[in-house]
Parts: C-alpha cells; structure tokens; sequence
C-alpha cells in the first residue's frame, strides 16, 4: 500500500529559509545557521563549491574516495576553527547516506509518483550496491559528529547564532 502524503518540497516557502545564496558566509559566517540535518548544504557557499565537487556515491568504491575527501575537508575546516565549514562537510557526509538510501530503496532514487498524487513508491526496488554506499558515507558522518570539538563548536555556534 502506498502512502498519499506529497513531498515537503511542494509547499516549501524561500522566503523563510534562513539560508541564502547571495550570501558568502565564510566573509558572513554570523549569518549561517545550523539547522537540522543537511539544511542549507545546496545553498552555502562558498563551502557548498569547494566540497560538493568530491560528493559522489554510484560505486563503493567511489564512495569510499568521496567520504574520505570530504572528511579531510571537515578535518581542514576543523584545524582553522571554521565551524560553518566543518558544519557543511558533516551535512555532506549526511547527504552522501541520505541520497545513497534513497537510491537504495527506490528505484532511479523517485520516492513519490508524481502522476499518482504523489504517493509514495514501493520501497525494495533500488539498487543494493548503493546500500553499501551509503554504510560507507554514514560511518565517516557519525566520525564527523564525534568529534568533540566540533560538538562543542557546534554548541556554542546554536547557543550564539542559531
């Protein structure tokens, strides 16, 4: 049975996102917030630039490159006590096993059908190589939000910004 609940993207609101393209918050880090999840990791710049070129997830192999060099990023970001970049790297690493189950659940990674209300699809149709993909991004991501510094870092920026 499918369910008949449409995609959030539907109704979503720009005006109300806090995050904003034409800002460049290494210049404006005051300005970024933490949000939950991935929030945002599309939009920052210029984090979203210089670490979205590495996230790919088709292969386990390719996943293990991508996760490793997004984690080095985090690891640079963290080493010049920048949080909005350390923050933008452990979402990319989130992303990296969100999207992998996406496609590991749905096939071609399509939750809803559009032509049908947007119901949801039949999940056990993706691919299981992208499973093993998304193991791969989840163990760096969970290493990022372990890192004690950045949790306290990540504390301290929800305390002061949001």
């Amino acid at each position: 049975m499918t369910k008949q609940r449409k995609p959030s993207y539907l109704d979503f609101d720009n005006s109300q996102y806090p995050w904003k393209p034409d800002i460049n918050y290494r210049e404006h880090p005051e300005s970024y917030r933490v949000g939950k999840g991935e929030q945002g990791v599309l939009i920052c710049e210029p984090y979203k630039s210089e670490i979205r070129k590495h996230w790919r997830f088709k292969t386990p192999e390719i996943a293990t490159h991508s996760s490793e060099v997004i984690f080095k990023c985090f690891q640079q970001y963290m080493s010049e006590k920048d949080f909005v970049g350390a923050d933008m790297a452990r979402k990319f690493l989130q992303m990296g096993y969100t999207r992998a189950r996406r496609y590991a659940n749905y096939k071609g990674g399509k939750k809803y059908d559009k032509e049908n209300g947007y119901a949801e699809l039949a999940r056990g149709t993706g691919e299981a190589e992208k499973a093993a993909s998304a193991a791969i991004f989840y163990e760096k991501w969970k290493l990022a939000e372990a890192d004690q510094q950045y949790t306290q870092m990540k504390a301290d920026w929800k305390k002061q910004y949001g």
